[in-house]
């Protein structure tokens, strides 16, 4: 399925769903927050997407538009295509409803992204920090975080 087509019938899955223009070399959309479990388990179970693999998932501090970017990458080995998927979330309330009964992969991808962003994932089993100490104070990937140690960026 060449990349439009693809991003259209994704469109046509639910009224939760948008067309993203962003990445011009694979299909992408924007899903609203509260359907992104339903429409990733259907991307998933669905003959016709059969997206089986959730290959990684990343964050994006637009901190100019008071939002975090969430970008699932999902693959399918049957059709060996590729799809973005998009959550828009508010800098100051950043919640989503957790992948990890959809792809259990996530349960990693999602404590990774909680613990650099601070992005909290409702329902997940193990929401705890990955890579830094419990006690550390932050989120290090927000473009506003700052602590004595960190280098002054060059002008």
């Amino acid at each position: 399925m060449e990349r439009e087509a693809l991003q259209a019938a994704v469109c046509e899955l639910d009224a939760a769903v948008s067309p993203l223009d962003a990445n011009a070399d694979r299909a992408a959309v924007v899903v609203e927050a509260s359907a992104l479990p339903a429409i990733v388990r259907r991307l998933r179970d669905e003959p016709q997407f059969a997206f089986a693999q959730l290959l990684d998932h990343v964050a994006v501090d637009w901190i100019d538009r008071g939002q975090f970017e969430l970008i699932y990458q999902l693959y399918s080995f049957k059709h060996k295509h590729f799809l973005s998927v998009s959550v828009l979330v508010p800098r100051e309330d950043p919640r989503v409803p957790t992948l990890c009964r959809v792809h259990p992969v996530a349960e990693w991808q999602e404590r990774e992204v909680y613990d650099l962003f601070g992005v909290l994932y409702d329902d997940h089993p193990d929401l705890r920090r990955l890579f830094l100490e419990d006690d550390w104070v932050g989120f290090p990937l927000r473009k506003d975080y700052q602590d004595d140690f960190m280098l002054d960026r060059p002008r």
